[in-house]
């Protein structure tokens, strides 16, 4: 469970988010929607424990903003699954390499690496892609390869951040297939977008949030 508290940011003097509240369930699926700077990312990054609020309180699962140590938030992350709108994947190393680096930075054994990775390639159609570097495969494979690299770890929940945002309508809808199928099998979807198009297509709750305020669920 995701619960956040009466939270409000100020970055640089600007207010962000003011009295922010809601709570996200186990396997839950929602959006939250807004127009560019409403807060939708600030949002995801308070989860994942980038920033910090200067007032209330974000839970997540047993971690709490308010007592979290850094030396915990790396045990956080690896409860999240991240997926960005830019993929953010490593250059050098190919589909296969950057869907099993998670897995590495954990100690993961060989064997149950290689299996995993396997698995997950399978889950986003791209094993015949496994040996290519990211510059030669396509926006929505990079983000499939993100996606991939996001639950490789069975995390409780994904957040996606835009990850639509620079694919085409048909890839979209493929890549919203894969979040789809990824939330029916128990993992909870926290999705920043303003795509509306995708949002009538594949309804879940939305959360609305203008000028750092939730407006309307």
């Amino acid at each position: 469970m995701i619960e956040f508290y009466n939270v409000s940011l100020n970055i640089d003097g600007k207010k962000i988010l003011q009295n922010v509240s809601f709570r996200l369930f186990k396997g839950e699926f929602a959006y939250i929607v807004g127009p560019s700077g409403a807060g939708k990312s600030t949002i995801l990054k308070l989860i994942y424990m980038d920033i910090f609020p200067d007032q209330g309180m974000v839970i997540v699962n047993n971690y709490s903003s308010a007592k979290i140590r850094r030396h915990e938030i790396p045990y956080l992350r690896r409860e999240l699954g991240v997926v960005f709108q830019d993929f953010k994947l490593l250059p050098d190393r190919n589909v296969y390499e950057n869907v099993a680096f998670a897995l590495r930075a954990t100690g993961g054994k060989p064997r149950e690496i290689r299996h995993r990775v396997v698995r997950m390639l399978n889950e986003v159609n791209l094993s015949q892609q496994r040996s290519m570097l990211p510059e030669k495969i396509s926006g929505g494979e990079k983000q499939r390869v993100a996606i991939a690299r996001a639950i490789i770890n069975d995390p409780f929940i994904v957040l996606a951040d835009e990850p639509t945002g620079n694919l085409d309508a048909r890839t979209s809808r493929e890549i919203m297939e894969i979040f789809e199928r990824i939330n029916r099998k128990g993992t909870a979807i926290l999705m920043a977008t303003h795509d509306q198009s995708l949002i009538e297509q594949y309804p879940h709750r939305v959360i609305k949030i203008e000028e750092g305020r939730i407006v309307s669920e």
